[in-house]
């Protein structure tokens, strides 16, 4: 059989610094088991699990995010996957997206990776499209105090400790320190199909523990996302928040006002749209998380005088529901249901201080509520105005004449807002059958026929070909 002489440089050298690891990580996993101590204090160096130990199947791994770590280690640059793709493989669970840790610079990254584009400025990052699916890829971040050459261009804190830009590039030890919790800071490697462990997380997951890594106070002011992303993880993974991690959380609950409100709603829709957002509300109102983010729906639950807190419940797990099912989902609806009460109210405050038709105080209690909202987590026009129409169609839905119930029930937002109906009187609201009549009514009358557009013809069907016009003088 023919050899080929032809041997990367790179790969040799990626592969004998990998093998040089292990033996370290190894002659470090004897150590630390030796060692009685408690975990809760972490050391830099690595533990390294083999294969037959942490037993993840090499088919459950991504094949396009192992084609952009091959790449990358064929450059001759170090890249693992890492995060929440291998945590989640330990638990027997199917991750949602691979993420890959590199010691490449971004721009270098870039180049040496196909179909590659740059992102960010406060948090540069790769990605790398293969179709609908996105990889992406981080370069290995180091703390603050390594960027001893140009602070005000790689990192930045404020007065607060708030990280404003965060392209401060170590080793993957200081990575590894720079992760959020130690379940997140686990790498595993392609060449010899091992899981690298910086901060005990593999023993976290075995004990199903959320622990911070370093001193959580810190690291939540470094960004106050962290205190969401562990009331997530807690609900998603059926985790106990560990003492010292989940302490700080309600007192500085309030940092969260200085984030974007862009950013507080991308965070929304991983909290309440990934199929655990009953168990996720619990954990925001268990950490005085849930006002930061929705101060109308919290003050209207406290209150008391409307099923406010039922409506939410019943609409989270509708949602829950939904996503096992693998049916669409759209954060109109649940912002619809987490809004109804407090425009309610608003509606009702409107109408008792001046003489506005209900119609016009609808629109001036919608425009206030949604106003006071976007200040806390945004919400795209495109998902306020079917927020609107869904509340309108409330309002709508008494009027039972047939030409009235007609109009209603060829509303494209009719079905959205039939559910929102059902579960308004299922938390309690007297709706005086209300809901069993327009569920009759359906049953009574075919589903209303989209009526084709302007473009849906072909452009010249039923009609003659225009005269050609004359321009001439």
């Amino acid at each position: 059989m023919r050899v080929d002489q032809r041997i990367d440089k790179g790969i040799l050298v990626s592969m004998t610094k990998n093998l040089l690891n292990r033996v370290t990580g190894l002659f470090t996993g004897l150590r630390r088991n030796a060692d009685s101590t408690n975990t809760s204090e972490h050391t830099p160096a690595s533990r390294i699990i083999p294969e037959d130990i942490h037993q993840i199947s090499r088919h459950d791994l991504n094949n396009n995010a192992l084609s952009v770590v091959y790449n990358l280690n064929d450059a001759g640059h170090e890249a693992y996957l890492v995060g929440g793709c291998i945590r989640d493989l330990l638990l027997g669970q199917k991750p949602k997206d691979f993420d890959v840790a590199t010691a490449a610079h971004p721009d270098v990254a870039q180049k040496a990776l196909p179909r590659a584009r740059l992102i960010g400025r406060r948090f540069k990052l790769v990605h790398v499209r293969f179709g609908r699916e996105l990889i992406e890829v981080a370069t290995f971040r180091a703390g603050h105090e390594a960027d001893n050459t140009s602070k005000s261009e790689h990192g930045k804190q404020n007065a607060a400790g708030l990280i404003v830009r965060d392209n401060v590039y170590g080793s993957i030890t200081d990575d590894a320190m720079r992760r959020d919790f130690t379940v997140n800071a686990l790498y595993y490697n392609v060449n010899d199909h091992s899981v690298y462990d910086y901060a005990n997380g593999y023993e976290d997951i075995q004990r199903r523990v959320l622990r911070m890594i370093g001193d959580p106070q810190a690291r939540y002011r470094e960004d106050p996302v962290r205190m969401l992303r562990a009331a997530r993880f807690a609900a998603k993974l059926g985790f106990e928040v560990e003492k010292k991690t989940a302490k700080p959380i309600p007192e500085l609950a309030h940092l969260l006002k200085d984030i974007s409100p862009a950013r507080l709603f991308d965070e929304s829709l991983k909290l309440f749209q990934s199929g655990y957002g009953t168990e996720v509300y619990h954990q925001l109102q268990r950490f005085n998380l849930f006002v930061q983010l929705y101060p109308l729906t919290d003050a209207a639950i406290k209150q008391g005088d409307t099923p406010a807190e039922a409506l939410l419940l019943r609409a989270l797990q509708n949602t829950d529901k939904r996503v096992q099912q693998g049916k669409s989902i759209t954060p109109a609806f649940l912002y619809a249901a987490l809004l109804w009460y407090p425009l309610t109210q608003k509606l009702a405050q409107i109408e008792a201080q001046s003489d506005m038709p209900t119609m016009a105080a609808f629109h001036e209690a919608a425009k206030q509520v949604l106003m006071t909202q976007v200040s806390c987590t945004s919400i795209p026009k495109r998902f306020s105005a079917t927020i609107k129409e869904i509340w309108e169609l409330q309002l709508r839905f008494p009027r039972r004449s047939p030409k009235a119930a007609a109009t209603s029930y060829e509303h494209p937002r009719f079905r959205a807002a039939y559910d929102l109906l059902i579960l308004r009187e299922q938390s309690g609201e007297d709706l005086d059958g209300l809901g069993q009549w327009w569920t009759n009514y359906q049953k009574e009358h075919k589903p209303p026929q989209r009526q084709p557009r302007r473009y849906d013809k072909p452009r010249n069907e039923g009609r003659g070909r225009r005269p050609r016009r004359d321009n001439r003088g």
